[in-house]
């Protein structure tokens, strides 16, 4: 089997490899205080299709769910209450 290897020179492998990035698109960028808060609930796996809510600040369960997507909406709701 034949890979075309030997036919390659060694100004034809550099060639082809796309630009370099400019440095900057690199650059870190401050987030806002906001986007690094954590949530204030997080949907745990608790078995085999069951889902609990814990309320990260104690810890503590607040609800549980058979489905994930119902969990992250029990979730969301209970982050909107205050």
């Amino acid at each position: 089997m034949c890979t075309m290897t030997h036919f390659a020179n060694h100004s034809t492998i550099h060639t082809n490899h796309p630009a370099p990035l400019h440095p900057v698109v690199f650059q870190a960028y401050a987030l806002p205080f906001a986007t690094l808060v954590m949530p204030r609930f997080q949907v745990i796996p608790a078995g085999k299709a069951f889902f609990h809510i814990k309320e990260t600040a104690t810890g503590r369960v607040r609800g549980f769910r058979t489905h994930h997507n119902e969990a992250c909406a029990l979730a969301r709701s209970l982050a909107t209450r205050t």
